[in-house]
């Protein structure tokens, strides 16, 4: 599960689409936090080796996880999408060997990034810092503050408490503080260096500066690789995020820290995020429909790694979208070769910008809703991944509209069909 990004046809400026985007990782962040009960709200990341390592023998093997990352080497970091495309995605890999880590098709990996260095020294100069003054972390251990801002705090999200401190120095802030929608719609594309622009006279020193931030979260990104396949590395489909905002360019933290500065074979902080609630049929004869529209075809590409591998017998249905199929066409080598060897039963693709009027897999769906709705009878399991705000609340009132029309259902008796499928997991979704 990666950063999503809004729709163009979302009705949002490209600043807001932004600033909505950072809100819905925060929130998924926030979610994380709160089910891993042994973090505080400002643990870091540490590498293996220290005094709290969880292993209750010293011959134990490290056990590695969010709070004890392991040190993955990147081996690749490919362009995906071709010359002309609007959009930069990545087939990133990172090795494994060495970790004990073990993961399953429907998970995700944690991946810490490290902020721009430009951004990083943009800050320094601005604030007057040399970069060399000591800070204390929560952990109690001591940094420059130039490797605290680069690798430990969030520099994009401007939490409240920074916020109210600067006000006194800025001429918007004090009544934007009392008016939330005004307050967001301002924050929309805006990070600390341009909070320190518009509020000239707020100058913290350093320690007080760190107080004020938020500690650097881990990104999640749905795992693209089957470990039957690739037993001592992992896969991802990362979307590099890069955008214009009050005349800067900005840069997704991790997505670009991945396709920019991270060097082949630097070791990475990373850990599996288990997701038991997106998981394959335990009967491999059982049919699936997978729908997926950009990097939400990631799981998906292990979904079909996985079952050619343990060779499943069920058919395999993928819906993909995206916006040209001359540049755009994640995979294509890939799932064309699966359709030719039968692993992949049907694929029917929705290339939204190849046409005068927009076509997405919504659409693709109710082009065969009979079909649709015959695999369904056969107990099919249908799964989503993708952007929650638009695609997956689209693909859902599709398929409701499937069931009520091939079936014959009320609107009610669709629903609670809908219902069933869920609660028999036979619909699952991976959305962010």
């Amino acid at each position: 599960m990666q950063v999503p990004y809004l729709p163009e046809t979302a009705p949002f400026t490209p600043e807001q689409r932004a600033w909505l985007n950072d809100f819905f990782l925060q929130l998924a962040l926030r979610s994380l936090e709160r089910v891993s009960d042994s973090l505080t709200a400002e643990a870091q990341p540490s590498l293996p080796g220290g005094d709290d390592q969880a292993s209750t023998e010293p011959s134990a093997p490290p056990r590695y996880d969010r709070k004890h990352p392991f040190p993955a080497h990147l081996l690749q970091s490919k362009r995906l999408t071709g010359e002309g495309s609007t959009k930069d995605i990545r087939h990133v890999i990172f090795s494994l060997e060495g970790s004990g880590l073990s993961y399953e098709v429907g998970d995700a990996l944690g991946v810490y990034p490290e902020n721009d260095p430009e951004l990083v020294a943009a800050l320094l100069t601005t604030l007057g810092y040399t970069g060399e003054e000591p800070v204390q972390l929560s952990s109690g251990s001591e940094l420059p503050i130039r490797e605290a801002l680069l690798r430990h705090y969030e520099l994009g999200t401007l939490p409240r408490p920074l916020l109210e401190a600067a006000a006194p120095s800025h001429e918007l802030l004090p009544r934007l503080l009392d008016d939330s929608a005004a307050l967001q719609d301002y924050l929309a594309g805006r990070d600390l260096l341009d909070l320190l622009h518009e509020a000239p006279a707020f100058r913290p020193d350093p320690t007080t500066l760190i107080k004020l931030l938020r500690p650097l979260a881990p990104r999640l990104y749905s795992i693209s690789s089957s470990p039957r396949v690739h037993p001592e590395a992992v896969h991802l489909t990362v979307g590099v995020v890069r955008y214009n905002a009050h005349g800067r360019l900005r840069k997704g933290v991790c997505s670009t820290f991945l396709a920019e500065r991270a060097a082949l074979d630097q070791p990475v902080p990373v850990f599996i995020h288990s997701n038991p609630n997106f998981r394959l049929p335990d009967d491999p004869d059982t049919p699936i429909i997978m729908i997926g529209a950009g990097t939400g075809i990631a799981p998906f590409r292990a979904f079909l790694e996985e079952r050619e591998v343990t060779g499943a017998r069920g058919p395999n249905w993928l819906f993909f979208g995206e916006r040209n199929r001359a540049t755009d066409f994640l995979y294509r080598d890939e799932l064309e070769r699966w359709c030719k060897r039968g692993v992949l039963t049907r694929l029917d693709t929705a290339f939204s910008r190849d046409q005068a009027q927009k076509c997405y897999v919504q659409h693709r769906m109710l082009a065969q809703a009979r079909t649709f709705y015959a695999w369904l009878e056969e107990g099919a399991c249908v799964y989503v991944c993708g952007d929650a705000t638009r695609m997956a609340r689209d693909v859902e009132a599709a398929l409701l509209t499937i069931i009520q029309q091939e079936g014959g259902h009320s609107e009610e008796a669709a629903r609670a069909y809908l219902a069933d499928l869920k609660k028999s997991r036979r619909y699952q979704r991976d959305v962010y």
